[in-house]
């Protein structure tokens, strides 16, 4: 009997998740480790800050998921990996022994090394923390006078994306005096995706009003500004950081071996490099070919790692994983409108975020 222990409830682990509960691994005994419940998709994320969905149009619930498939959950975050023992210390204290683990806790945004921003900003990750705090941060854009002002740290796909959701859920509340600023280190939003995207973005953003700020990097929060790399200094009510992802601090600190910004490394069949008993995928891994960090590989990883596992379980040969070498991006521009990027194609329209919405909507209800 293999005890295998999957730690977080990211994309990938759903589908592991799913391929158990339509075939039970064999001679297994499987528990889940989760801070959260649910699964909040971070695709349909920036539609329900700007009020296209509810909360629960959103969530894959993987504690259900966990049920169906005879798995054992636990609601807690893991802190620490004993490699030599095989146990997973959690933060509720339990040690929970394994012989296999698997890994798709997702990424973690870095506060540690920008003053005043543990303190003065909110960070988009943990979603669910993000989730919690929206709705006060709308009230008080609501009672604020004169306008409300937000800044947006991180030019990303999700920093863009996200600052084209909050302008239109601010217009729909009639917060026409409220300011947005989106701050990035490039010279345009959207970098690594093509030209033509990268200036409609440019222009949709002067649209609708949100100012943009290139080539500058926030390097201090204070309780209503943030300081600029270029000495510069905004005026802000609330700050949101949306910059790229971090590794957690524990699966360096546990021994196993990492790439030089922590992610876990894995070879070509999503094991560990220097553990091969340690599986991981999503943004927490640092693949053979790399990637960037992006939910569409985690996604696309998930069948694989489920293959794997259930193998691994069995003692049968493992398969080898070959992400694709383009992923298709959908941005929404907070109205029913997207932009779409395939390797160097573009395009945009009202019947792109149609096809991003149907294509949401079906990978969230596949799990619910």
């Amino acid at each position: 009997m293999k005890r295998l222990v999957l730690i977080g409830g990211g994309h990938a682990h759903v589908h592991v998740l799913d391929a158990c509960a339509r075939q039970p691994f064999p001679e297994s005994d499987i528990t889940l480790i989760s801070p959260y419940p649910r699964q909040i998709y971070s695709g349909m994320l920036p539609g329900w800050i700007a009020g296209h969905y509810s909360i629960e149009q959103c969530a894959i619930p993987i504690d259900l998921l966990a049920r169906r498939a005879g798995i054992r959950f636990v609601q807690t975050a893991c802190t620490d990996i004993d490699l030599e023992s095989k146990q997973v210390r959690c933060a509720n204290g339990q040690l929970i022994p394994f012989d296999l683990v698997s890994i798709d806790s997702g990424p973690t945004v870095d506060l540690d090394h920008t003053p005043g921003a543990s303190l003065h900003a909110l960070p988009i990750r943990p979603i669910e923390e993000f989730v919690t705090e929206w709705p006060d941060l709308l009230q008080r854009a609501r009672l604020q006078t004169p306008g409300f002002r937000q800044a947006i740290i991180g030019d990303g796909a999700a920093g863009t994306e996200l600052a084209f959701a909050i302008a239109h859920r601010f217009s729909r509340e009639k917060l026409t005096h409220a300011r947005i600023t989106l701050i990035g280190g490039n010279d345009q939003p959207l970098s690594g995706l093509p030209a033509g995207l990268r200036n409609e973005a440019l222009s949709l953003l002067k649209q609708r009003g949100i100012e943009y700020l290139s080539n500058r990097r926030a390097i201090e929060f204070l309780p209503e500004a943030v300081c600029l790399s270029d000495d510069s200094k905004i005026a802000c009510d609330a700050s949101l950081i949306v910059t790229g992802a971090a590794a957690p601090a524990w699966p360096a600190r546990s021994g196993l071996a990492c790439d030089k910004d922590g992610f876990i490394r894995v070879t070509s069949t999503l094991q560990s490099v220097s553990h091969p008993w340690v599986f991981a995928a999503g943004d927490v891994a640092a693949y053979a070919d790399p990637r960037p960090k992006s939910g569409v590989f985690a996604v696309r990883a998930g069948p694989v790692l489920a293959n794997n596992l259930r193998a691994a379980c069995a003692g049968t040969a493992l398969q080898i994983w070959s992400p694709q070498v383009r992923a298709l991006y959908l941005i929404s521009t907070g109205k029913r409108h997207a932009l779409a990027a395939w390797g160097p194609l573009s395009t945009s329209g009202n019947w792109v975020w149609r096809w991003k919405d149907r294509i949401d909507r079906r990978f969230v209800q596949r799990f619910s």
